[in-house]
């Protein structure tokens, strides 16, 4: 297991990792596939690492560490811009101590042991199951017919209607139909991925896959990044703004195209994508199993009119906690969850 941690790992050439990567297939679950080894680089961090593919998704080899998680206090500080535009913004509601406001918002510093895994690149939907257009039918919704007829010659990307479907145009004949999966309970998810040989994100593993350990604030250091191109904050070239009157903005939100074109969404130096948009949670659980939603707070702060630092605070700060996530019900929470899949390796799994 040595081998397999981030230290050591980093010190094997390329023949020693594809021998081990070859190792650990006879291990995983059944339609796990090894690809090659891959290098990827940001932030600052860097690794040579193996891709593994189950079905159509991609997972990636993490080696584990014995790290320090959490934040409490600055490694460097902020630059003057960030400085300037933090105290200006969360003074407007009454917060005079950055610092505490700051570590007030994040989780406890710890010592954890990360164990290696094998994690999903991408997320998974949790409220949101895909349907052929005749499943979506049998569902018998009143407002679905009419609303397929108007988006189907429209120009529109993407149209929602709350927690009851969700229109995605894929080109110009084929249109993806999402239907809001409002059923599901966390306990059948953990089940069902179990059983698979699957399972899910403790908040350790995510602070870890997210920050890779680092101790700023940032991912990329204590600053703030204002040449980054964020979701909500301006429409990127290439993008372009989706607008149609003819359907009713009151019970739909209306999105922009979702192309991978906002940094946030860019692969880490793991080779993992994350959501980069506060809006949107990734579902981990805390050491007692209960829901511990990270990487954002349902927009509560970007709503609030904060601006690009403090509104993508719950996104782009490794160890951001909602503090008010305990008090939303479940079914508030699937309309904008997500989560992946890890294989966790153990000495005696090899």
């Amino acid at each position: 297991m040595e081998a397999l941690s981030r230290d050591m790992w980093q010190g094997l050439n390329a023949q020693d990792k594809e021998a081990w990567m070859r190792k650990l297939v006879r291990q995983l679950p059944e339609g796990m596939v090894y690809e090659g080894l891959e290098t990827f680089e940001r932030f600052g961090q860097r690794i040579e690492t193996g891709v593994f593919r189950h079905e159509e998704e991609r997972f990636v080899f993490v080696p584990g560490d014995r790290i320090t998680l959490g934040w409490d206090r600055w490694q460097r500080g902020m630059n003057e811009e960030t400085s300037a535009d933090m105290h200006e913004t969360v003074s407007e509601y009454g917060v005079e101590d950055v610092d505490s406001f700051l570590a007030s918002q994040m989780s406890p510093v710890r010592e954890v042991t990360i164990a290696p895994m094998l994690v999903e690149c991408e997320l998974i939907s949790l409220g949101w199951i895909e349907v052929s257009e005749e499943e979506a039918f049998a569902q018998e919704d009143p407002d679905f017919p009419a609303a397929l007829e108007q988006f189907k010659p429209s120009d529109i990307r993407e149209y929602e209607l709350h927690q009851q479907f969700r229109l995605i145009s894929q080109s110009e004949d084929e249109v993806r139909i999402l239907w809001f999966n409002e059923g599901i309970e966390l306990e059948d998810v953990v089940r069902e991925e179990a059983a698979a040989g699957f399972g899910l994100l403790t908040e350790d593993e995510w602070e870890y896959i997210y920050g890779g350990g680092c101790r700023t604030l940032f991912p990329w250091g204590d600053s703030f990044d204002y040449t980054m191109r964020l979701k909500h904050f301006g429409i990127p070239e290439g993008v372009d703004e989706i607008v149609d009157a003819s359907l009713e903005p009151d019970s739909s939100r209306i999105k922009e195209k979702d192309d991978h074109s906002y940094d946030l969404e860019m692969p880490n130096f793991f080779g993992i994508k994350f959501a980069g948009d506060p809006y949107k949670y990734e579902l981990t659980l805390d050491s007692d199993g209960d829901v511990m939603p990270k990487g954002g707070d349902g927009g509560s702060l970007i709503c609030g009119g904060t601006g690009p630092l403090v509104g993508f605070l719950p996104a782009a700060a490794v160890y951001y906690r909602d503090v008010n996530a305990s008090e939303l019900d479940w079914e508030d929470l699937m309309d904008s969850m997500y989560y992946r899949r890890v294989v966790r390796l153990t000495e005696r799994a090899l």
